[in-house]
Parts: structure tokens; C-alpha cells; sequence
């Protein structure tokens, strides 16, 4: 019976911290992000965009209101 119950307890422990883990890599990426105007041009590159220096800004200001840094409270 433990052989049953230990695994699968393993893999939702496993499935829950890996989602934690990774919400805080992404939102470091993220503040890093804001303050790196080359990063997010590479990024939006990736992702088929090419943008000029007002979107970029425009960009930045919008994920600088995002404040990521911060847990959203209602």
C-alpha cells in the first residue's frame, strides 16, 4: 500500500513546488525585464515583433505599472 501512496504524494509535492519555483524565475525575468530595454527587444523579437524605440518604450512604461515585484492584493 505505501508503495502506492508515497509516490504519488511525491509527485503532486514535486508538481507543487516546480510551479512555485517557477512563478518567482518568471518573475524575476520579468523585473529584469523592466529594467533592460535590450532583453525585452530580444524577447519580442522571439516572438516575431520587430519594435522601434517608441514601443519599446511604451513597453517598458506598461510593464513598470505591471509591478511584478509585488503580490497582487484585492
Amino acid at each position: 500500500m505505501w508503495s502506492v501512496i508515497i509516490p504519488i504524494v511525491t509527485l503532486i509535492v514535486g508538481l507543487i513546488v516546480g510551479f512555485i519555483a517557477g512563478v518567482f524565475y518568471l518573475r524575476s525575468q520579468l523585473t529584469k525585464m523592466q529594467k533592460d530595454p535590450d532583453m525585452l527587444q530580444k524577447m519580442a523579437k522571439q516572438m516575431g515583433y520587430n519594435m522601434n524605440k517608441q514601443q519599446l518604450n511604451k513597453a517598458q512604461q506598461m510593464m513598470q505599472n505591471q509591478n511584478f515585484n509585488k503580490p497582487r492584493r484585492k
